[in-house]
């Protein structure tokens, strides 16, 4: 529920908290990452050519997709300009691609901290369509991003499965890492 100042309250115990969207942006997106990055470590990297169907990428591949959501996507929502062909191509090894993913997140999430509630929520070109662009709020530019990342995730946990790895506990238990 959102008060008259644009912040979402919580109940926290018996006191009430106030949360912007940014901080509640910043959180998800914190605990996500930390999900994924589970997610990637439980892939055998021997694994990294695994290619489920022919229209499909290969491990290393769909790998390299969250490090695109953090350097092209969120970078350019923060820039409020996405250059999509900045992205590099993945490294060798399925170890560097994970490597990259944490290590850029830390910079990347502070970035977005230090926006201002003005920028967060400024208006950006974003593609809506082939050769079509539309105007969106760098927020919402970060949030679509955060759930294409999710959604790439439960792609990667189908891959993961198939290549004999153990799929992590992700919202809740799973066959490889029941709660009880």
């Amino acid at each position: 529920m959102l008060n008259a100042r644009g912040r979402i309250k919580l109940k926290q115990s018996e006191r009430e908290k106030t949360m912007t969207e940014k901080e509640m942006f910043l959180s998800n997106w914190d605990r996500e990452h930390k999900i994924t990055l589970k997610v990637l470590k439980a892939f055998p990297a021997d694994k990294a050519d695994l290619k489920p169907a022919e229209k499909s990428r290969t491990a290393k591949e769909l790998a390299w997709v969250f490090v695109a959501e953090q350097s092209v996507i969120a970078e350019g929502a923060i820039k409020g300009q996405i250059d999509f062909g900045s992205l590099l191509p993945p490294p060798a090894t399925f170890r560097e691609v994970i490597s990259q993913y944490e290590s850029d997140f830390p910079a990347i999430l502070d970035k977005v901290r230090k926006m201002s509630e003005a920028d967060y929520n400024s208006m950006m070109a974003f593609p809506v369509g082939p050769q079509q662009m539309g105007q969106f709020r760098k927020a919402d530019v970060l949030w679509m991003s955060l759930q294409d990342m999710v959604h790439h995730r439960g792609q990667f946990s189908v891959y993961l499965r198939i290549a004999g790895g153990k799929v992590p506990s992700i919202y809740g238990p799973s066959a490889d890492e029941p709660w009880m």
